[in-house]
């Protein structure tokens, strides 16, 4: 089973772009490894792209947040809004196929309302000045909680309905046969 049985590749890209528009998130769809299946980016702000192109920002920022959440949407069947270390809004919303975890996706990058960006985990973790990451950090945007939880709702419900279609498809091809 692959992300591609449910929807070609080019119709995961505009969920990603279509998830961004609505919110301003930065959303990716990953696999069960955390890996993200498209090559598709559309930046929150400009602290993220810095901290992706360090190799302990990714390492220890993003690919730990992506495989936490991963871990427990799987556990739990359900979507998580957490936090990141770097203090940016991070939401993981589970893809099943019947029992099976394909993967997640998410959307991340904007601070919380009366959020901030932790300037010293960052700097500790990737050895970037405190002052950059301030700079950086300038101009991010906020998000509700009402609306990262209204996002997420959508994005379930969206992924809940590929699903559905490509169960109903694979049902009606093997009645057919």
């Amino acid at each position: 089973m692959s992300f591609t049985d449910i929807l070609p590749l080019g119709k995961w890209v505009e969920f990603e772009n279509e998830i961004h528009r609505k919110s301003g998130l930065n959303a990716n769809v990953y696999d069960i490894n955390g890996i993200r299946i498209t090559d598709n980016t559309n930046w929150a702000n400009r602290l993220c792209p810095v901290i992706k192109a360090n190799g302990k920002g990714i390492s220890f920022i993003c690919a730990t947040a992506n495989m936490n959440m991963a871990s427990q949407t799987k556990l739990t069947g359900e979507p998580i809004i957490e936090e990141c270390d770097a203090g940016l809004i991070k939401i993981a919303v589970p893809i099943f196929v019947g029992d099976k975890f394909i993967g997640t996706v998410g959307g991340c990058g904007l601070l919380i309302e009366e959020g901030e960006v932790d300037f010293f985990l960052v700097n500790k973790i990737t050895g970037i000045y405190e002052n950059k990451i301030k700079s950086l950090s300038d101009g991010i945007k906020t998000i509700s909680e009402e609306k990262a939880q209204a996002i997420t709702d959508y994005t379930w419900n969206r992924i809940n309905r590929f699903v559905r279609d490509y169960v109903n498809k694979q049902y009606s091809v093997s009645l057919a046969a």
